[in-house]
């Protein structure tokens, strides 16, 4: 009998890494916007959602180009202290490359930059894990929201529920989510049946980079935070 395809050994080995050309790419592109824009942002995100970002980095391809990976790649890109930046002042915004973080280069003005990452925010369904930021509780009682079809599914989220004529119903209180705690896998799937969306996409400007001029744009980053480190 032949050998099923099935049974065949799948090996990973061939996968490919990104290495230390990568990097390399990645440190020669951010040095060349550097030279080619007028000023340099770093900013941090909020519950990231890489499509809404892409859409928002597509609106402002002419004017911008973003950079998001190691912040350790970056630090290297832009220099880690004065003796290995690649402009004066550079060290200072390298050091406020931490966590969640990415680095915008640009030619827009610095009031226009400030109002589109300030007014820009998209709401979306929380992920598993994500901080509730308000109680949901469904009552005993039918919910005329979910149709028939629907009672097999919600009750493997561990809802109470039950088919009364046709009817979805609630045969006890229910708790989703509480405000303050993580979210269940569970809830996540209720959550997004009856279309709350709890978390907020958000870009935070850190602080702005000029060959004139430095700025921080977030309260409690002092000084020494830039030198130390």
């Amino acid at each position: 009998m032949p050998k099923s395809k099935r049974d065949r050994a799948v090996t990973l080995s061939k996968t490919k890494k990104k290495g230390r050309e990568h990097k390399e790419n990645i440190v020669n592109s951010i040095r060349e916007a550097v030279e080619q824009y007028n000023s340099i942002y770093v900013f941090s995100f909020e519950n990231m959602r890489n499509l809404k970002f892409k859409q928002f980095r597509e609106q402002l391809k002419s004017t911008s180009r973003f950079f998001l990976g190691s912040n350790k790649v970056m630090q290297v890109a832009l220099g880690r202290s004065d003796s290995d930046e690649i402009r004066t002042g550079l060290h200072k915004v390298s050091k406020l490359l931490r966590g969640d973080a990415g680095l915008c280069v640009t030619n827009m003005s610095k009031e226009e930059a400030q109002r589109i990452f300030n007014e820009y925010e998209d709401y979306d369904f929380a992920r598993t894990g994500s901080i509730a930021t308000e109680t949901v509780e469904l009552k005993e009682g039918p919910l005329d929201q979910f149709t028939h079809e629907m009672e097999p599914f919600l009750r493997k989220q561990g809802m109470p529920v039950r088919l009364n004529k046709g009817v979805v119903e609630l045969v006890g209180d229910f708790v989703v989510c509480e405000e303050g705690k993580p979210i269940s896998p569970e809830s996540s799937r209720i959550l997004r049946l009856m279309d709350m969306k709890m978390a907020t996409f958000k870009l935070n400007l850190i602080c702005r980079w000029s060959p004139e001029d430095f700025e921080l744009y977030q309260e409690g980053l002092e000084g020494s935070d830039i030198e130390s480190a």
